[in-house]
């Protein structure tokens, strides 16, 4: 399978994800929903299996392909904390958010690749990345409700604050693991295990910035203050992610490939 049957697996995937998340807001109509969903997910997941058995390698290598992931992994995040927490707007986020990801690269593609180069040809390349495009989708989630429960506050409501807790306490777990597997991997490829790239730098900084949230949180820190610092962290994430291959610095960079 290649890239060339992207847009029908898209489609179908997008298709069951939209009529399923109309479907969870009837009363009738969830568990028809749910059905809809988990079909549009294992859709979405079997391009993915047929893309890597394609190509001969997993599909970590570009931008396309980590939006791929992306769109993948958000979609389940928000499946399952809808199953569990039954906030039906935490499903609508993600089929938005994924949907994004799938046009950007229907659109856009950023998928041509040669084979992997003998850096990336290790154990460490596919746990490293999808551990941190995991990470990003909670972090995500995170956020959004984070702008839901800055409104509900002047309500006196804090019935979203246990959901943005546990995303951010899974969510940093995830990118702390990603972190030290990208260490092992750099002492295996480079010799060192850190070396202040800037990738490592913004990560580190990522990382720092949720760590601040959870402390803030057991110190009882105000609400309406601290529930801005998750945006932030978020832009933090988007600059490590994305922003921080435009920065002049990162042209050394070893995580530029």
């Amino acid at each position: 399978m290649s890239w060339n049957e992207f847009i029908y697996f898209a489609i179908g995937s997008l298709l069951f994800w939209i009529s399923g998340t109309i479907l969870i807001y009837t009363s009738k109509g969830a568990r028809l929903g749910n059905i809809l969903i988990l079909s549009g997910i294992v859709l979405f997941g079997s391009f993915i299996v047929g893309l890597w058995i394609g190509k001969g390698h997993p599909p970590l290598r570009t931008m396309g392909e980590t939006r791929l992931w992306y769109s993948f992994f958000i979609s389940i995040v928000g499946f399952v904390t809808y199953l569990h927490w039954k906030y039906k707007w935490i499903m609508g986020y993600s089929v938005v958010v994924a949907g994004v990801f799938v046009f950007v690269n229907l659109l856009k593609p950023e998928i041509h690749t040669t084979n992997l180069m003998p850096a990336l040809q290790s154990v460490w390349f596919v746990p490293h990345v999808t551990v941190y495009i995991l990470s990003y989708a909670l972090l995500g989630a995170a956020t959004i409700a984070s702008f839901i429960a800055i409104k509900e506050l002047k309500k006196g409501e804090y019935g979203l604050m246990p959901l943005i807790d546990n995303l951010v306490y899974i969510g940093l777990g995830f990118l702390m693991m990603g972190m030290l597997m990208g260490a092992l991997w750099a002492k295996e490829a480079w010799g060192d295990f850190w070396s202040w790239d800037p990738k490592e730098v913004w990560a580190f900084i990522t990382a720092g910035a949720y760590l601040v949230y959870i402390h803030a949180r057991i110190l009882k820190f105000r609400l309406n203050l601290l529930l801005w610092l998750l945006p932030l962290a978020f832009v933090l994430l988007m600059i490590t992610w994305i922003g921080v291959n435009y920065l002049p610095a990162a042209q050394g960079s070893i995580h530029v490939y």
